[in-house]
């Protein structure tokens, strides 16, 4: 079922129209104190479902869940929403997630960071594997609020270590900065990001926004058989 392999191999994540309001003490790498995301997934331009995103930080921890939802004669392939959560410590250098889970059907998938003896500890369907556990790495979910993190200092390439909880990989973008995009916001200037592939990836790229606080306004994937992802943003409202 094409919407469960995107959902499981894909993560995105998008905003639009903002209110914002200012309040004492903002968080420690200047990301929103919460966030409430609502957005449109495409394929091949066929609306298929739809994902509501929240965000918190509160006293230094950082809590993020994603439902997704099938819509229509897609919700036959996948009746139940899929279900991510993730949370740990937000920190100077961005976020470290503590534990991440995803629930799929029947499918439930674990990370667990141990950053006392740098161990990541990944149960994928009840197979448990562990790997080393390095400097800033990041679950699928979390990564997409790092992204504010890693994009502060202007670079022109980024990489990080992502997890899914069934594999741990390394991931580099470029960054080209003052890259116009329409969205149902409005036409905005970002920094668009490419991943670079390996033989057999799939091409990913994210947008940006600076205006609104480096948040991705729209992802694309496409895979390798040609078959086109969108994420398309329909709501946003947060708080700093």
């Amino acid at each position: 079922m094409f919407l469960n392999r995107f959902l499981c191999n894909l993560y995105f994540f998008a905003l639009t129209a903002a209110t914002l309001v200012t309040a004492a003490g903002a968080a420690e790498f200047a990301a929103p104190a919460a966030a409430s995301i609502s957005f449109n997934l495409f394929r091949n331009g066929t609306h298929i479902g739809t994902i509501q995103e929240n965000f918190e930080i509160k006293d230094g921890v950082y809590r993020a869940t994603s439902e997704a939802k099938a819509i229509g004669l897609f919700a036959l392939a996948q009746r139940h929403p899929v279900l991510y959560t993730s949370t740990g410590d937000s920190t100077k250098d961005g976020l470290r997630p503590v534990r991440f889970e995803g629930r799929r059907n029947n499918t439930l998938a674990i990370a667990e960071f141990d950053w006392k003896s740098d161990k990541l500890t990944m149960n994928y369907d009840g197979q448990v594997q562990t790997a080393p556990l390095s400097h800033a790495t990041q679950d699928r979910l979390s990564i997409m609020y790092h992204l504010m993190h890693l994009v502060q200092s202007k670079p022109r390439t980024i990489e990080f270590n992502m997890t899914t909880a069934r594999k741990l990989d390394r991931y580099r973008y470029d960054v080209n900065a003052d890259v116009t995009v329409d969205t149902p916001l409005k036409r905005l200037n970002t920094l668009h990001l490419v991943k670079r592939r390996e033989q057999g990836d799939t091409q990913t790229e994210i947008w940006l926004a600076p205006e609104f606080h480096n948040l991705p306004v729209k992802v694309l994937n496409i895979e390798e058989n040609g078959v086109r992802y969108e994420q398309v943003v329909t709501r946003l409202e947060f708080k700093l």
